[in-house]
């Protein structure tokens, strides 16, 4: 049996941007926004563009890594911004920025970034097969091959970890 190829979707169909005000509840005893409030903003922004992406439910698989390069203050604006860098049959690399904003200036300032893995999900809650990412930007190409190598490398360390056990 023959299965139709599922048509891809360009990279801004999916992108999502969010906004929030950093408050005092979100903050460390020195005004600054709590690492993990960054990293659970990051995982929902990112989240978001893997949904539109997939039109389905999905989970996140994996984070690779974040560095917090820059505190954000009480007061000030946290961006972030994702897109989907690529797609890997039900999995998919989410790429997201994560910027601060004062608010009386508008100066931005990039904070962390991070890319996770989300694997799209079917109403059952079995894994799902997602429409292809179409780059159609020279930045748009480059993250998608990026995102390729960083796939490999993710496989072979999860086939390292499984032989070591």
């Amino acid at each position: 049996m023959k299965t139709e190829a599922i048509a891809g979707r360009p990279v801004s169909a999916s992108q999502a941007e969010m906004t929030e005000v950093v408050l005092p509840n979100d903050a460390n005893p020195l005004g600054n926004i709590l690492g993990g409030k960054v990293m659970h903003l990051v995982d929902v922004c990112g989240a978001i563009a893997a949904h539109r992406h997939a039109s389905s439910y999905v989970v996140t698989a994996s984070i690779d890594h974040m560095d917090f390069l820059h505190p954000i203050r009480v007061g000030e604006l946290i961006v972030l911004k994702s897109s989907v860098n690529r797609v890997f049959h039900t999995s998919m690399e989410v790429g997201v920025k994560v910027f601060s904003e004062n608010v009386l200036t508008g100066e931005r300032q990039h904070t962390s970034s991070a890319y996770l893995t989300f694997v799209a999900l079917d109403a059952q809650g079995r894994r799902k097969e997602i429409p292809p990412v179409l780059p159609q930007t020279g930045e748009e190409r480059r993250r998608y091959e990026q995102a390729g190598q960083r796939h490999e490398y993710r496989m072979a360390e999860r086939q390292r970890r499984r032989q070591a056990i």
